[in-house]
């Protein structure tokens, strides 16, 4: 048996940034985790966690190009160039569940499978849904391993609120993702 401390936020959102960065670490260092994957729209949690995580490889996750509107990247070139300088790596791709059957909802007015499995696991919350989506996209693009436990760090709106401990896995193998540990979420 292990106890391990979960942190619930009264409210979700930016405002449990530093705090979820710094539950994460403490986390990462007992557990011997050497991968952070992180969700950051302009690249400011990105930044942040770059630092927070100086002595681990940081994969920062990005909205896809043409998310908020056609051609549009949300990531600001200046988070970009200091995520890049502390030595993050940066992750740009089309979103694990919402690609092409996000097309089909728009289109046709109809969910597919992949939004179906989004909303499912909203249940436990926007940050948490986001937490498991960017690993898959992380194990896709060959940035992360899937033999090697990761923390995950999502948010709801912005900043970070959530952070879990996951087994990764490629998305054509989404079933055998695990998320081990809860580290904090919104209530």
């Amino acid at each position: 048996m292990m106890e391990i401390q979960s942190v619930y936020f009264p409210e979700p959102g930016s405002a449990n940034t530093e705090k979820t960065l710094e539950i994460a670490k403490r986390r990462a260092e007992q557990l011997g985790i050497k991968t952070i994957v992180v969700a950051s729209t302009s690249g400011e949690t990105g930044v942040k966690a770059v630092k927070v995580f100086a002595n681990h490889k940081v994969v920062v996750v990005t909205h896809a190009a043409g998310f908020p509107a056609p051609d549009v990247q949300e990531l600001t070139e200046q988070n970009r160039a200091k995520i890049v300088d502390k030595g993050g790596t940066i992750l740009t791709a089309t979103h694990a569940f919402g690609g092409v059957g996000r097309a089909v909802r728009r289109k046709f007015n109809t969910y597919q499978v992949d939004e179906l499995i989004a909303q499912t696991l909203r249940v436990f919350g926007q940050g948490a849904k986001v937490a498991c989506e960017i690993v898959l996209m992380a194990a896709d693009a060959g940035l992360i391993r899937t033999d090697e436990e990761v923390i995950s760090i999502g948010g709801t709106g912005s900043g970070a609120d959530t952070a879990l401990v996951v087994k990764p896995t490629h998305t054509h193998d989404f079933f055998e993702l695990k998320v081990r540990e809860v580290l904090c979420k919104p209530r």
